[in-house]
Protein backbone atom coordinates (compact mmCIF):
# COMPACT_ATOMS: atom_id res chain seq x y z
CA UNK A 1 0.00 0.00 0.00
CA UNK A 2 0.80 3.45 -0.86
CA UNK A 3 2.33 5.73 1.81
CA UNK A 4 0.79 9.12 2.80
CA UNK A 5 4.14 10.99 1.91
CA UNK A 6 4.48 9.24 -1.78
CA UNK A 7 0.78 10.29 -2.49
CA UNK A 8 1.05 13.71 -1.28
CA UNK A 9 3.65 14.21 -3.53
CA UNK A 10 1.99 12.58 -5.80
CA UNK A 11 -0.93 14.43 -5.67
CA UNK A 12 0.88 17.83 -5.87
CA UNK A 13 3.07 17.01 -9.06
CA UNK A 14 -0.11 15.79 -10.84
CA UNK A 15 -2.79 18.66 -9.91
CA UNK A 16 -5.27 16.30 -7.94
CA UNK A 17 -4.49 18.51 -4.50
CA UNK A 18 -2.45 21.64 -3.08
CA UNK A 19 -1.44 23.04 0.10
CA UNK A 20 -4.33 26.07 0.77
CA UNK A 21 -2.26 29.80 0.70
CA UNK A 22 1.04 27.54 -0.12
CA UNK A 23 2.71 30.82 -1.13
CA UNK A 24 2.30 31.99 2.59
CA UNK A 25 3.73 28.83 4.02
CA UNK A 26 -0.31 27.12 4.17
CA UNK A 27 -2.56 27.00 6.33
CA UNK A 28 -3.42 23.76 8.53
CA UNK A 29 -6.17 21.79 7.53
CA UNK A 30 -7.48 23.38 4.46
CA UNK A 31 -6.49 22.00 0.57
CA UNK A 32 -7.26 22.88 -2.98
CA UNK A 33 -7.89 20.72 -5.40
CA UNK A 34 -6.02 21.19 -8.31
CA UNK A 35 -7.07 20.90 -12.38
CA UNK A 36 -7.17 17.14 -12.24
CA UNK A 37 -8.38 16.39 -8.53
CA UNK A 38 -11.83 19.14 -8.76
CA UNK A 39 -12.51 16.29 -11.69
CA UNK A 40 -12.25 13.18 -9.46
CA UNK A 41 -14.39 14.64 -7.08
CA UNK A 42 -17.04 15.81 -9.86
CA UNK A 43 -16.75 12.16 -10.79
CA UNK A 44 -17.43 10.80 -6.91
CA UNK A 45 -20.47 13.40 -6.69
CA UNK A 46 -21.78 12.47 -10.28
CA UNK A 47 -21.86 8.82 -8.85
CA UNK A 48 -23.58 9.56 -5.93
CA UNK A 49 -25.94 12.10 -7.09
CA UNK A 50 -26.89 9.69 -9.67
CA UNK A 51 -27.57 6.64 -7.76
CA UNK A 52 -28.84 8.33 -4.81
CA UNK A 53 -31.26 10.88 -6.46
CA UNK A 54 -31.76 10.32 -10.25
CA UNK A 55 -32.14 6.73 -10.53
CA UNK A 56 -34.91 6.80 -7.57
CA UNK A 57 -38.02 8.00 -7.29
CA UNK A 58 -38.36 8.36 -3.81
CA UNK A 59 -35.25 10.77 -3.10
CA UNK A 60 -35.22 14.51 -4.37
CA UNK A 61 -32.02 17.11 -3.71
CA UNK A 62 -31.71 20.17 -2.01
CA UNK A 63 -29.07 22.73 -1.87
CA UNK A 64 -29.27 25.10 1.77
CA UNK A 65 -26.83 28.21 2.70
CA UNK A 66 -23.83 27.54 5.03
CA UNK A 67 -25.25 29.34 7.24
CA UNK A 68 -28.26 28.56 8.70
CA UNK A 69 -30.30 30.44 11.82
CA UNK A 70 -28.13 29.87 15.32
CA UNK A 71 -31.13 27.95 16.73
CA UNK A 72 -30.47 25.34 14.20
CA UNK A 73 -27.39 24.49 16.65
CA UNK A 74 -29.09 25.24 19.64
CA UNK A 75 -31.81 22.69 19.05
CA UNK A 76 -29.26 20.04 17.31
CA UNK A 77 -27.35 20.11 20.00
CA UNK A 78 -24.35 21.09 18.44
CA UNK A 79 -23.79 25.01 20.77
CA UNK A 80 -23.72 22.51 23.80
CA UNK A 81 -22.25 19.16 23.12
CA UNK A 82 -20.17 19.26 19.59
CA UNK A 83 -16.75 19.46 21.26
CA UNK A 84 -13.52 17.57 22.04
CA UNK A 85 -11.20 17.48 25.35
CA UNK A 86 -8.41 19.54 24.35
CA UNK A 87 -5.18 19.51 25.63
CA UNK A 88 -1.75 22.07 25.47
CA UNK A 89 1.45 21.70 26.10
CA UNK A 90 2.95 24.43 28.46
CA UNK A 91 6.46 24.09 26.94
CA UNK A 92 5.45 24.30 23.32
CA UNK A 93 2.58 25.48 22.96
CA UNK A 94 1.46 22.46 21.10
CA UNK A 95 -2.16 21.51 21.01
CA UNK A 96 -3.91 17.98 21.15
CA UNK A 97 -7.04 16.07 21.28
CA UNK A 98 -6.79 14.30 24.67
CA UNK A 99 -7.91 11.13 22.93
CA UNK A 100 -4.70 11.29 20.96
CA UNK A 101 -2.20 11.39 24.39
CA UNK A 102 -0.65 7.95 24.69
CA UNK A 103 -0.74 6.79 27.88
CA UNK A 104 3.06 5.58 27.23
CA UNK A 105 4.68 8.89 26.90
CA UNK A 106 3.36 9.61 31.23
CA UNK A 107 6.12 10.61 33.50
CA UNK A 108 7.08 8.14 36.44
CA UNK A 109 4.21 9.73 38.23
CA UNK A 110 1.54 8.74 36.06
CA UNK A 111 1.22 12.13 34.62
CA UNK A 112 1.16 12.70 30.61
CA UNK A 113 3.66 14.37 29.07
CA UNK A 114 3.91 16.19 25.55
CA UNK A 115 4.50 13.72 23.52
CA UNK A 116 6.70 16.18 21.05
CA UNK A 117 8.68 17.74 23.56
CA UNK A 118 8.07 15.75 27.09
CA UNK A 119 6.27 19.10 28.20
CA UNK A 120 4.11 19.52 31.24
CA UNK A 121 0.09 19.51 29.55
CA UNK A 122 -2.67 21.38 30.89
CA UNK A 123 -5.91 19.69 32.12
CA UNK A 124 -8.55 18.63 29.67
CA UNK A 125 -10.94 21.10 28.61
CA UNK A 126 -13.74 21.12 26.01
CA UNK A 127 -13.55 22.44 22.82
CA UNK A 128 -16.46 23.37 20.17
CA UNK A 129 -15.96 22.43 16.88
CA UNK A 130 -17.86 25.18 15.59
CA UNK A 131 -16.64 27.92 13.17
CA UNK A 132 -18.22 31.56 14.29
CA UNK A 133 -18.86 34.28 12.05
CA UNK A 134 -20.95 37.11 12.56
CA UNK A 135 -24.39 38.65 10.20
CA UNK A 136 -24.09 41.75 9.79
CA UNK A 137 -22.54 45.45 10.88
CA UNK A 138 -22.35 44.40 14.28
CA UNK A 139 -19.58 42.20 16.43
CA UNK A 140 -22.05 41.44 19.19
CA UNK A 141 -23.78 37.98 20.61
CA UNK A 142 -27.18 39.10 18.31
CA UNK A 143 -25.03 38.88 15.19
CA UNK A 144 -23.48 35.54 16.20
CA UNK A 145 -23.69 32.53 13.65
CA UNK A 146 -21.69 29.47 12.68
CA UNK A 147 -20.54 28.09 9.85
CA UNK A 148 -22.25 24.34 9.27
CA UNK A 149 -20.44 21.83 10.78
CA UNK A 150 -22.70 19.19 8.73
CA UNK A 151 -25.20 19.51 6.05
CA UNK A 152 -28.04 17.84 7.22
CA UNK A 153 -29.27 19.98 9.60
CA UNK A 154 -30.82 21.81 7.04
CA UNK A 155 -32.32 19.21 5.29
CA UNK A 156 -34.64 18.57 8.61
CA UNK A 157 -35.55 22.65 9.05
CA UNK A 158 -36.78 22.25 5.06
CA UNK A 159 -38.31 19.26 5.66
CA UNK A 160 -42.12 20.09 5.63
CA UNK A 161 -41.39 22.45 2.26
CA UNK A 162 -39.76 19.79 0.23
CA UNK A 163 -42.37 17.44 1.31
CA UNK A 164 -45.33 19.82 0.50
CA UNK A 165 -43.69 21.02 -2.92
CA UNK A 166 -42.75 17.74 -4.01
CA UNK A 167 -45.31 15.69 -3.03
CA UNK A 168 -43.44 13.12 -1.18
CA UNK A 169 -45.22 10.43 0.47
CA UNK A 170 -43.49 8.63 3.24
CA UNK A 171 -41.05 6.48 3.08
CA UNK A 172 -39.05 9.36 1.57
CA UNK A 173 -35.18 10.99 1.21
CA UNK A 174 -33.48 14.18 0.92
CA UNK A 175 -30.40 14.34 -0.29
CA UNK A 176 -27.77 17.03 -0.52
CA UNK A 177 -24.12 17.56 -1.35
CA UNK A 178 -22.44 20.72 0.33
CA UNK A 179 -19.43 22.34 2.44
CA UNK A 180 -19.00 21.78 6.25
CA UNK A 181 -16.51 22.81 8.51
CA UNK A 182 -15.11 21.83 11.45
CA UNK A 183 -12.40 23.42 14.02
CA UNK A 184 -10.26 20.46 14.12
CA UNK A 185 -8.12 20.76 17.17
CA UNK A 186 -5.22 18.28 14.82
CA UNK A 187 -6.48 18.31 11.23
CA UNK A 188 -4.14 15.48 9.73
CA UNK A 189 -3.52 12.33 7.36
CA UNK A 190 -3.88 14.53 4.46
CA UNK A 191 -7.34 15.13 2.57
CA UNK A 192 -8.86 12.53 5.39
CA UNK A 193 -9.37 15.06 8.50
CA UNK A 194 -9.49 18.50 7.43
CA UNK A 195 -11.44 22.27 8.35
CA UNK A 196 -13.13 22.17 5.38
CA UNK A 197 -14.57 19.54 3.77
CA UNK A 198 -17.07 18.23 1.01
CA UNK A 199 -20.17 15.79 2.48
CA UNK A 200 -22.82 13.56 0.63
CA UNK A 201 -25.57 13.28 2.62
CA UNK A 202 -29.28 11.30 2.53
CA UNK A 203 -31.84 11.83 5.39
CA UNK A 204 -34.06 8.74 4.73
CA UNK A 205 -37.89 9.27 6.32
CA UNK A 206 -40.11 6.52 7.05
CA UNK A 207 -42.67 5.14 9.66
CA UNK A 208 -40.50 4.57 12.84
CA UNK A 209 -42.04 1.02 12.97
CA UNK A 210 -39.76 0.94 9.48
CA UNK A 211 -36.91 2.42 10.31
CA UNK A 212 -34.81 -0.59 10.78
CA UNK A 213 -35.68 -2.44 7.71
CA UNK A 214 -34.72 0.77 5.80
CA UNK A 215 -31.31 0.75 8.09
CA UNK A 216 -30.57 -2.52 6.77
CA UNK A 217 -31.57 -1.65 3.17
CA UNK A 218 -29.33 1.68 3.07
CA UNK A 219 -26.40 -0.03 4.78
CA UNK A 220 -25.85 -2.42 2.05
CA UNK A 221 -26.92 0.02 -0.52
CA UNK A 222 -24.05 2.22 0.57
CA UNK A 223 -21.50 -0.50 0.69
CA UNK A 224 -22.49 -1.32 -2.65
CA UNK A 225 -22.15 2.34 -4.23
CA UNK A 226 -18.04 1.74 -2.93
CA UNK A 227 -17.97 -1.18 -4.66
CA UNK A 228 -19.22 0.16 -8.16
CA UNK A 229 -16.63 3.03 -7.83
CA UNK A 230 -13.79 0.61 -8.37
CA UNK A 231 -12.87 0.56 -4.21
CA UNK A 232 -11.53 -2.97 -3.72
CA UNK A 233 -13.36 -5.08 -1.24
CA UNK A 234 -10.88 -6.62 0.69
CA UNK A 235 -10.14 -2.98 1.58
CA UNK A 236 -13.21 -2.04 3.27
CA UNK A 237 -15.04 -3.49 5.99
CA UNK A 238 -18.61 -2.56 7.84
CA UNK A 239 -18.45 -1.80 11.29
CA UNK A 240 -21.59 -1.65 13.38
CA UNK A 241 -21.11 0.25 16.62
CA UNK A 242 -22.17 -1.28 20.13
CA UNK A 243 -24.24 0.26 21.83
CA UNK A 244 -22.10 2.08 24.03
CA UNK A 245 -20.89 3.60 21.43
CA UNK A 246 -24.42 4.84 20.08
CA UNK A 247 -25.67 8.56 20.36
CA UNK A 248 -28.09 8.62 23.04
CA UNK A 249 -31.31 9.16 20.22
CA UNK A 250 -29.48 6.53 17.66
CA UNK A 251 -31.17 3.22 17.91
CA UNK A 252 -28.40 2.03 15.48
CA UNK A 253 -25.12 3.07 13.53
CA UNK A 254 -22.70 1.39 11.11
CA UNK A 255 -19.66 2.50 9.74
CA UNK A 256 -17.89 1.52 6.51
CA UNK A 257 -14.25 1.81 6.53
CA UNK A 258 -11.53 1.60 4.52
CA UNK A 259 -7.76 0.36 5.10
CA UNK A 260 -6.16 3.32 4.78
CA UNK A 261 -1.85 3.36 5.59
CA UNK A 262 -2.74 4.22 9.15
CA UNK A 263 -5.25 2.22 10.15
CA UNK A 264 -8.95 1.46 9.17
CA UNK A 265 -11.00 4.59 8.81
CA UNK A 266 -14.74 5.79 8.77
CA UNK A 267 -15.72 7.03 5.14
CA UNK A 268 -19.19 7.03 5.86
CA UNK A 269 -21.53 6.63 8.71
CA UNK A 270 -25.26 5.10 8.35
CA UNK A 271 -27.47 5.28 11.41
CA UNK A 272 -30.66 5.17 11.88
CA UNK A 273 -31.22 8.51 14.46
CA UNK A 274 -35.11 8.05 15.27
CA UNK A 275 -37.24 10.91 15.35
CA UNK A 276 -34.70 12.72 17.41
CA UNK A 277 -33.68 15.34 14.79
CA UNK A 278 -37.18 16.45 13.71
CA UNK A 279 -38.22 16.40 17.48
CA UNK A 280 -35.86 18.54 18.71
CA UNK A 281 -37.04 21.09 15.71
CA UNK A 282 -40.58 21.06 16.87
CA UNK A 283 -39.97 21.65 20.39
CA UNK A 284 -36.89 24.49 19.69
CA UNK A 285 -39.14 26.37 16.63
CA UNK A 286 -42.65 24.93 17.73
CA UNK A 287 -43.32 24.33 14.25
CA UNK A 288 -45.55 21.53 12.89
CA UNK A 289 -42.87 19.32 11.48
CA UNK A 290 -45.24 15.98 12.04
CA UNK A 291 -46.62 14.18 8.82
CA UNK A 292 -50.10 13.31 7.87
CA UNK A 293 -50.58 9.63 6.33
CA UNK A 294 -53.77 10.10 3.90
CA UNK A 295 -54.10 6.54 3.78
CA UNK A 296 -54.37 6.12 7.60
CA UNK A 297 -55.65 9.27 8.77
CA UNK A 298 -52.33 9.03 11.13
CA UNK A 299 -49.85 12.15 11.73
CA UNK A 300 -46.63 11.18 13.30
CA UNK A 301 -43.22 12.55 13.84
CA UNK A 302 -41.00 10.66 11.09
CA UNK A 303 -38.09 8.46 11.73
CA UNK A 304 -34.76 9.08 9.97
CA UNK A 305 -32.36 6.71 8.53
CA UNK A 306 -29.10 9.02 7.50
CA UNK A 307 -26.30 8.12 5.24
CA UNK A 308 -23.67 10.68 5.36
CA UNK A 309 -20.04 10.33 3.48
CA UNK A 310 -17.40 12.50 2.95
CA UNK A 311 -16.35 13.57 -0.77
CA UNK A 312 -12.56 14.06 -0.09
CA UNK A 313 -12.09 10.95 2.24
CA UNK A 314 -13.76 8.86 -0.89
CA UNK A 315 -11.30 10.39 -3.10
CA UNK A 316 -8.74 9.85 -0.56
CA UNK A 317 -9.59 6.20 -0.53
CA UNK A 318 -9.89 6.40 -4.49
CA UNK A 319 -6.19 7.28 -4.85
CA UNK A 320 -4.86 5.02 -2.59
CA UNK A 321 -6.78 1.91 -3.86
CA UNK A 322 -5.70 3.21 -7.57
CA UNK A 323 -2.10 3.20 -6.76
CA UNK A 324 0.48 1.00 -7.93
CA UNK A 325 4.34 0.87 -9.12
CA UNK A 326 5.51 -1.54 -11.95
CA UNK A 327 8.70 -2.34 -13.44
CA UNK A 328 8.25 -1.80 -17.51
CA UNK A 329 12.08 -1.96 -19.34
CA UNK A 330 14.24 -1.51 -15.70
CA UNK A 331 12.44 2.04 -15.38
CA UNK A 332 9.57 2.24 -12.38
CA UNK A 333 6.26 2.95 -13.99
CA UNK A 334 3.37 4.72 -11.51
CA UNK A 335 0.04 4.03 -12.72
CA UNK A 336 -3.63 5.26 -11.43
CA UNK A 337 -5.70 2.33 -11.96
CA UNK A 338 -9.31 4.28 -11.84
CA UNK A 339 -12.22 2.59 -12.91
CA UNK A 340 -13.19 4.56 -16.20
CA UNK A 341 -15.98 5.96 -14.55
CA UNK A 342 -14.71 7.69 -11.75
CA UNK A 343 -11.34 8.62 -13.58
CA UNK A 344 -10.39 12.32 -13.84
CA UNK A 345 -9.72 11.83 -18.32
CA UNK A 346 -11.39 8.83 -19.78
CA UNK A 347 -9.23 9.64 -22.95
CA UNK A 348 -5.97 11.33 -23.87
CA UNK A 349 -5.50 12.31 -27.45
CA UNK A 350 -1.51 12.79 -28.73
CA UNK A 351 -0.32 14.26 -31.85
CA UNK A 352 2.59 12.33 -32.94
CA UNK A 353 4.20 15.35 -33.88
CA UNK A 354 3.54 19.42 -34.13
CA UNK A 355 2.47 19.24 -37.77
CA UNK A 356 -0.68 16.95 -36.54
CA UNK A 357 -1.89 19.10 -34.19
CA UNK A 358 -4.58 20.46 -36.10
CA UNK A 359 -6.11 17.00 -36.91
CA UNK A 360 -5.42 15.88 -33.40
CA UNK A 361 -7.17 19.15 -31.50
CA UNK A 362 -10.29 18.18 -34.12
CA UNK A 363 -10.42 14.01 -32.89
CA UNK A 364 -10.03 15.36 -29.22
CA UNK A 365 -13.29 18.22 -29.39
CA UNK A 366 -14.96 15.26 -31.19
CA UNK A 367 -14.66 13.06 -28.34
CA UNK A 368 -15.42 15.33 -25.72
CA UNK A 369 -18.83 15.00 -26.70
CA UNK A 370 -18.87 11.17 -25.68
CA UNK A 371 -15.88 10.99 -22.57
CA UNK A 372 -13.58 13.25 -20.20
CA UNK A 373 -11.19 14.01 -22.40
CA UNK A 374 -7.83 15.47 -22.40
CA UNK A 375 -5.21 17.27 -25.30
CA UNK A 376 -1.91 16.77 -24.53
CA UNK A 377 1.10 17.36 -27.01
CA UNK A 378 3.93 17.97 -24.18
CA UNK A 379 7.31 16.43 -24.73
CA UNK A 380 8.19 12.70 -26.41
CA UNK A 381 5.16 10.11 -26.48
CA UNK A 382 6.16 7.64 -23.75
CA UNK A 383 6.63 11.13 -21.19
CA UNK A 384 2.98 11.82 -22.14
CA UNK A 385 2.09 8.15 -21.24
CA UNK A 386 3.83 8.31 -18.26
CA UNK A 387 1.78 11.81 -17.03
CA UNK A 388 -1.25 9.89 -18.01
CA UNK A 389 -1.13 6.45 -16.60
CA UNK A 390 0.30 8.65 -13.29
CA UNK A 391 -3.51 10.52 -13.28
CA UNK A 392 -5.09 7.18 -14.35
CA UNK A 393 -6.48 8.26 -17.83
CA UNK A 394 -7.23 4.93 -19.09
CA UNK A 395 -6.60 5.09 -22.75
CA UNK A 396 -4.62 7.25 -24.92
CA UNK A 397 -5.17 7.54 -28.68
CA UNK A 398 -2.27 9.20 -31.09
CA UNK A 399 -2.70 10.60 -34.29
CA UNK A 400 0.31 10.04 -36.06
CA UNK A 401 1.24 10.64 -39.78
CA UNK A 402 -0.57 7.03 -41.28
CA UNK A 403 -3.69 8.99 -39.71
CA UNK A 404 -4.05 10.91 -43.19
CA UNK A 405 -4.11 7.77 -45.14
CA UNK A 406 -6.36 5.37 -43.35
CA UNK A 407 -7.91 7.33 -41.24
CA UNK A 408 -7.30 5.19 -38.02
CA UNK A 409 -5.33 5.90 -34.89
CA UNK A 410 -2.84 4.26 -32.19
CA UNK A 411 -5.19 3.34 -29.13
CA UNK A 412 -3.05 2.50 -25.53
CA UNK A 413 -4.55 0.41 -23.00
CA UNK A 414 -3.55 1.95 -19.64
CA UNK A 415 -3.76 -1.44 -17.64
CA UNK A 416 -1.90 -3.99 -20.59
CA UNK A 417 -0.16 -1.18 -22.11
CA UNK A 418 -1.60 -3.09 -25.59
CA UNK A 419 -1.91 -0.72 -28.82
CA UNK A 420 -4.77 -0.92 -31.30
CA UNK A 421 -4.94 0.59 -34.22
CA UNK A 422 -8.77 1.46 -34.83
CA UNK A 423 -10.62 3.65 -37.47
CA UNK A 424 -11.75 6.77 -36.03
CA UNK A 425 -15.30 6.49 -37.29
CA UNK A 426 -15.29 3.55 -34.67
CA UNK A 427 -13.60 4.67 -31.49
CA UNK A 428 -16.78 5.59 -29.94
CA UNK A 429 -17.96 2.29 -30.37
CA UNK A 430 -14.58 0.90 -29.20
CA UNK A 431 -14.35 2.89 -26.26
CA UNK A 432 -17.54 2.29 -25.12
CA UNK A 433 -17.25 -1.33 -25.76
CA UNK A 434 -14.06 -1.19 -23.21
CA UNK A 435 -15.49 1.15 -20.37
CA UNK A 436 -18.33 -1.21 -19.92
CA UNK A 437 -16.78 -4.22 -20.27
Amino acid sequence: MVDMDTLTSLCKRRGFVFQSSEIYGGINGFWDFGPVGVELKRRVKDSWWKRIVQWREDVVGLDTSIIAHPQTWVASGHVSHFSDPMIDCKKCKRRFRADEINPSTSSGHGEKKCPECGGELTEARQFNLMFQTYVGANQDAASLAYLRPETCQSIFTEFKNVQSVARLKIPFGIAQIGKAFRNEITPRNFIFRSREFEQMELEFFCHPKESQKWYEYWVQERFDWFLSIGVKKENLRLRPHAKDELAHYAKGCTDIEFQMPFGWSELEGIADRSDYDLSQHIKTSGKDLDYFDEETKAKFVPAVVETSVGVDRTCLSLLIDAYREEEVKGEKRIVLGFHPTIAPFQIAVFPLSGKLREPAIKLEKDLRKYFAADYDEAGSIGKRYRRHDEVGTPFCITYDFQSDQDHAVTVRNRDTMQQDRIAIDQLVRYLNDKFSS
